[in-house]
């Protein structure tokens, strides 16, 4: 059973005593820990308790005599012996902890610590199909040479695009990433092409690495470099940087080795050779990624091309015929296979009499017989995303996509199953090889930027918009320099482009005098980061459904949204000379309004009040703000955000159920309470009112809120009570704040929490937050709160006594306390708890 745990562990720790050699025991386990090492990449972390690393090996003490015990019992020449001896050598080379005299609660505080760190990574997605990986894996681990922990090294992975080296690089790291003290995996490091992204980088770098809370705010890149070197020249990580095609991306997150503490390992994977030379990386260190081989090539076709369900056979030289074309690019393998899975022959024959016309070594033709067999709609999402979208929030994109009527959802799914696009972390990805063959469909659509249908170079936009072409063919133009950059666009210049849709300009000044005119056709407007004028529109209907100049130096807005009956979505947010929200109830279709950091922004229209489809209002950060309307109905509200608005002072009466508001954010305003009608907001799931220093009361009305899960009014000075909860009490309902799980009162001015007495009250809760506050002691029924999880008191100076604990508590924090006499019953609860009656390392209070 013991054996069976240690193969399942991700984490061993072998304390080495004094009398550790002498146990059989200990020594059949220790043998079984290095075993898994070395097969399961078990991470294995001595702790060396009053001895001697040296005398683990085997020297003139206690170890050398148990080892002599046992030869003399087993036999001088027992393979069994012969293998612990070589165990405990490998174990003593192992960096872990020495303990002599020092404080052993610290200690084990630093292992608790360490052992969280490494539990906290993950490992990361390899492939749907990683056919073919793991030979490479072992052949790059000799080529690291694990083993050692003399010196830093560094080894280059090349190859063509397409190849594989992305994929490799991630199952290496999964391999090998818990056997150091630190570990990151920087992808797309070729996207980086200015400072600004290079700082980010190396921001990501540090904070993986030293496993931060937060990032490190790092001023340029000289700076970034300098804290590289500083902050990691003594630790033992892994860093592998992902598609790196410029000298100055090395230069910004791996120059030297020196940067890196011994037993360090860097990999580098590029398609230039010449790189890994600028690094002094020898070609015994580089890797050359190389095709598949014959069957690793058919088995990963294979899996993406054959249903398990599938009741039909295809002929085996029309497989052939595929695999000879993508001559073992795994790339082109699995968009070939998704492209044919579940097809017929005679689709097989015409795609292959297509395939056989395209010139070999050209990918682009390959990879094109797949978008060839898309419906209208999902071409244009596919295009749309290879020129525009690559990289971005795949919320944000469903919306734009949606807005120009592509059905954005089933669009998606069609491509991500055809292994055209691929869904990481929230946002779009595709391979560079696929992104390449669609712009490449668009530029051969014309020689002529006028005749194609997107347009997303600088100069090519220049062109169109200083010519005097009609019948321009552009529906599409996202223009977005890493720099601002200057622009000179006419007042008319966008209006003879007719079928244009879709417009996104970014760090682009206009030095033009006046307002530019747009098409009533277009669906979709962004200009952030520099527009000084909203654009005008041709009298009538108007089709624009996104408006985005959030960033701009806009002092006002139109001034009704006349005949905008499509406008879904207005981003206003820092437009810092904004003084006033537009009226906006021409404009019944609206889902979300953006003004968020619009600090001069001191009035919010009446018209906000009242907009049934409106889903999200995000004031955050109007520290101006202090109208707003005395009502709110719109009935399909998500989400409101009054963050940071430090002169609101009242929030408006909800007359009726809004049974869609589930997030309402009040932190850092100026409120001094809430009304009774905060029981209309009967799906309302989290509120915040942290910092809120004139807040004084609650309403009664707040304990009928049956979904609220979290509660939090930290740092409210002015909060001398809680509601009585028995003035609350409501016949039709057993328990009260039933869904809570979270509650947090800390840095108030309570005396009491008399309210929780009752188990009838939040009977789920699980964190209790009162730091600060003014108790002298707790409900005695607490102790039967059996869901309560995390408890903080600590910094109550009149606090005198501590009644019975919750039996399954584990996170518990009393220091400060200095009135505290009684402790009550500590016995039932978990050990780390009850020492010294502090425990550390537990959530935010302020989350």
């Amino acid at each position: 059973m013991l054996m069976k745990s240690i193969e399942e562990s991700r984490i061993a720790i072998i304390v080495f005593s004094k009398e550790y050699a002498s146990s059989k025991w200990c020594l059949k386990e220790v043998a079984k820990i290095m075993e898994c090492k070395e097969q399961n990449n078990l991470t294995v972390l001595p702790v060396f308790y009053k001895v001697e690393p040296r005398e683990v090996r085997g020297g003139k003490e206690s170890y050398e005599r148990a080892l002599t015990e046992h030869e003399s019992k087993f036999g001088k020449d027992s393979e069994e012996v012969k293998i612990w001896k070589k165990v405990l050598s490998e174990a003593r080379s192992l960096s872990g902890w020495h303990l002599n005299d020092e404080n052993e609660s610290e200690l084990i505080q630093r292992i608790v610590k360490e052992i969280s760190t490494r539990l906290n990574r993950t490992p990361l997605h390899v492939a749907k199909h990683p056919t073919g990986i793991d030979s490479q894996v072992v052949k790059l681990k000799l080529m690291l040479h694990l083993e050692s922990n003399d010196d830093v090294v560094m080894v280059g992975l090349w190859g063509q695009g397409g190849i594989g080296k992305s994929t490799l690089a991630r199952a290496l790291y999964n391999a090998i990433f818990r056997q150091f003290e630190g570990s990151c995996l920087l992808a797309n490091v070729r996207e980086a092409q200015n400072s600004k992204d290079l700082i980010s980088l190396q921001e990501t770098l540090l904070l993986e690495i030293l496993s931060l809370q937060q990032k490190l705010e790092v001023s340029s890149v000289e700076r970034g470099i300098n804290l590289i070197q500083h902050r990691l020249c003594h630790k033992k990580v892994l860093l592998i940087l992902d598609d790196v095609d410029d000298l100055s991306q090395l230069n910004a997150l791996a120059g030297e080795d020196k940067w890196f503490g011994n037993g360090s390992r860097i990999i580098v994977t590029t398609r230039d050779n010449h790189l890994l030379t600028y690094l002094e990386i020898d070609q015994d260190h580089v890797y050359k990624v190389r095709e598949l081989n014959n069957n690793d090539a058919r088995e990963l076709f294979s899996k993406h091309a054959f249903p398990t369900h599938q009741n039909f056979r295809i002929r085996t030289d029309l497989v052939d015929s595929v695999l000879n074309h993508a001559k073992g690019l795994p790339l082109a393998l699995e968009v070939l296979g998704s492209f044919l899975r579940g097809r017929r022959e005679y689709e097989w024959e015409s795609a292959l009499d297509d395939i056989s016309t395209a010139p070999k070594k050209e990918i682009n033709d390959l990879l094109k017989i797949s978008y060839d067999g898309l419906e209208p709609r999902v071409k244009e999402i596919f295009l749309h995303i290879a020129c525009f979208f690559k990289g971005w929030d795949s919320e944000y994109v469903k919306k734009v996509l949606d807005s120009c009527d592509l059905k954005a959802v089933i669009g998606l799914n069609i491509l991500m199953e055809r292994s055209l696009i691929r869904s990481e972390y929230g946002t779009l990805q595709m391979h560079d090889l696929i992104q390449l063959m669609g712009m490449d469909i668009v530029n051969q659509e014309s020689d002529d930027p006028g005749r194609r249908s997107r347009l997303w170079q600088y100069d090519d936009v220049v062109d169109v918009l200083s010519s005097n072409m009609e019948n321009c063919a552009v529906k599409a133009i996202l223009l977005k320099p890493p720099e601002p950059i200057e622009m000179c666009i006419s007042h008319d210049a966008f209006t003879k482009m007719r079928r244009l849709r879709l417009l996104i300009l970014c760090n682009i000044h206009d030095f033009f005098q006046g307002p530019i005119c747009l098409p009533n056709g277009l669906i979709w407007f962004e200009w952030t980061g520099c527009a000084s004028q909203i654009p005008e529109f041709s009298s009538g209907p108007k089709k624009l459904v996104g408006l985005n100049m959030s960033e701009g130096n806009i002092t006002g807005v139109i001034k009704q949204f006349k005949d905008f009956q499509n406008l879904k979505y207005i981003n206003f947010s820092y437009c810092k000379s904004l003084v006033r929200m537009p009226d906006l109830s021409c404009t019944p279709n609206l889902e979300e309004l953006d003004l968020h950091n619009c600090k001069d922004l001191v009035e919010a229209h009446k018209s906000i009040a009242y907009l049934n489809k409106l889903q999200v209002l995000n004031l955050e950060g109007c520290f101006e703000l202090s109208v707003f309307p005395n009502e709110l109905q719109s009935k399909n509200l998500r989400v409101l955000n009054f963050n940071n608005c430090t002169k609101f002072e009242r929030f408006p009466d909800i007359l009726h159920k809004l049974e869609a508001l589930k997030e309402l954010f009040l932190t850092r305003t100026a409120i001094k309470g809430l009304t009774a009608s905060i029981e209309n907001l009967v799906s309302l799931e989290r509120m915040c009112l942290s910092h809120c220093k004139n807040l004084t009361s609650l309403p009664s009305s707040i304990y009928t809120l049956q979904n609220l899960e979290g509660l939090t009014l930290h740092f409210c000075p002015n909060l001398i009570g809680f509601p009585k909860y028995e003035d609350s009490t409501n016949p039709c309902m057993t328990t009260q704040l039933s869904n809570l799980y979270s509650l947090n009162l800390s840095e108030c001015n309570l005396s009491e929490v008399d309210f929780l007495q009752n188990l009838s009250c939040s009977p789920f809760l699980t964190k209790f937050f009162l730091s600060g506050n003014n108790l002298t002691g707790l409900p005695t029924s607490i102790n039967k709160r059996r869901h309560l999880f995390s408890l903080l008191v600590d910094n109550c100076h009149q606090l005198q006594e501590i009644p019975e604990l919750p039996p399954f508590l584990f996170a518990f924090r009393a220091d400060n306390c200095g009135s505290l006499q009684n402790y009550g019953d500590l016995t039932s609860i978990h050990d780390s708890v009850r020492r010294g009656l502090t425990m550390a390392d537990i959530s935010s209070p302020n989350e």
